[in-house]
């Protein structure tokens, strides 16, 4: 067996915990507080794989391993790689409490309800795009990808940093931060997990599912759904394609250009996506902001005509829809379609709009399609008859980026 122990925040490990263990692996802070067996060999934790393959000799030779880790060892921590390595059943667990638990304790919250994420060693974007997206996040920090980092990232989005740092030592500190004054301090590498919360929603209805809320049972929404103007709305049809060629998920970020009533970021929010919109009439970022909370969903929203206004968004979207712009659509999706990460798909009316839009998709090194969508509705008649009421034609084309090609993407 190889017995796996969590040093939990405040719960120091027992000298004797590595008794009987010929083979004893963990960071040099883990293997000093402990008594080793006498003539045990240890493996300072570092680079994993080699360490791993000393488990495997002693696994193989049955002979018996410690591995101490901090906290709770089964959440981000060794226990994946160990029971890929060795199997579930070889394993022996013993969590401590891990310092997401601690945090949140310490902040007098509960977190059966809260998106976890791991910043260590990983892309800073994602911990980002879920902490706008989400109203209770932790982050677990690592360097170049601490509070510092993430409070630049979130800018004045309206959430508060509780910064948690040597859970559990003589040193502990839990201090609550704007994400602006969280990234004009240097944090040093104390730091053991970052909740990001927005404070009004912190404390969410009971459930009885752990985790973020679940997605929305439904999608394309009615457009009663969405306050709008003069049925200047992305219909429900058009709606659920441009979502299916979108994708959003957990950890994206979407941009609604052109964005209208705002009903595809809405959308896009309700399924869990950090959202953009982008909107150049003053009454339309109204209606926007209305929508969005009318749904519970966080969705920032952008006042300005685009183009011009996308270079004031400096991060790169992973997702983009094109819902407006008239003469300057070629130029709009030319430059959604530079910055984009992964797809833009793009709603038109007009015909003569259809060859510029799909050339600038094809210029920017995306792989285009598209569809002309035409609609009729069921529509009731006298005499307790129905009718087809046509709506009018959609031209839908999205761009694709090639899978791993990523010179197109703006630096």
């Amino acid at each position: 067996m190889i017995t796996v122990i969590g040093a939990g925040t405040g719960s120091p490990l027992p000298e004797d915990v590595a008794d009987g263990a010929e083979l004893v692996v963990g960071g040099r802070r883990h293997l000093d507080a402990v008594r080793l067996p006498e003539g045990a060999r240890t493996v300072v934790l570092g680079p994993l794989a080699p360490a791993l393959d000393t488990v495997a000799e002693y696994v193989a030779a049955e002979r018996p391993v410690t591995v101490l880790a901090s906290g709770d060892p089964g959440c981000f921590g060794i226990v994946r790689a160990l029971a890929e390595r060795f199997g579930p059943e070889r394993l022996d667990v013993r969590p401590g409490v891990s310092s997401v638990a601690a945090a949140f304790a310490r902040a007098g919250l509960p977190w059966d309800d809260a998106v976890v994420a791991s910043a260590h060693g990983r892309d800073l974007r994602t911990a980002v795009h879920l902490c706008r997206a989400h109203p209770k996040v932790a982050v677990l920090t690592g360097p170049g990808a601490g509070p510092a980092e993430l409070g630049a990232a979130l800018g004045s989005d309206g959430r508060v940093l509780v910064v948690a740092s040597e859970l559990g030592s003589a040193g502990e500190r839990v201090e609550r931060v704007t994400p602006a004054e969280a990234a004009a301090r240097d944090w040093g590498a104390a730091v053991s997990v970052v909740l990001c919360l927005d404070e009004a929603r912190a404390l969410g209805p009971v459930r009885a599912l752990a985790g973020p809320r679940p997605g929305p049972a439904g999608w394309a929404l009615d457009e009663a759904e969405f306050a709008h103007r003069d049925s200047m709305i992305t219909k429900f049809e058009v709606r659920a394609l441009a979502l299916a060629r979108l994708g959003p998920r957990p950890g994206d970020l979407v941009w609604d250009v052109g964005a209208g009533s705002g009903s595809v970021a809405v959308e896009c929010a309700r399924l869990g996506a950090a959202v953009t919109a982008v909107e150049k009439s003053p009454d339309g970022v109204g209606r926007v902001r209305a929508n969005a909370a009318a749904h519970g969903v966080d969705v920032r929203v952008v006042h300005g005509a685009a183009p011009a206004v996308l270079g004031g968004l400096d991060e790169e979207p992973d997702a983009v829809f094109v819902g407006g712009g008239g003469r300057e659509l070629p130029a709009i999706v030319a430059e959604c379609a530079r910055r984009a990460r992964r797809v833009v798909v793009v709603a038109m009316a007009a015909l003569d709009r259809v060859p510029a839009a799909r050339e600038a998709l094809l210029g920017a090194g995306l792989d285009c399609d598209g569809v002309l969508l035409q609609s009729s509705r069921l529509a009731p008649l006298p005499g307790d008859v129905t009718r087809l009421a046509a709506l009018n034609p959609v031209f839908l084309l999205w761009g694709v980026r090639p899978h791993g090609r990523t010179e197109g993407v703006a630096p």
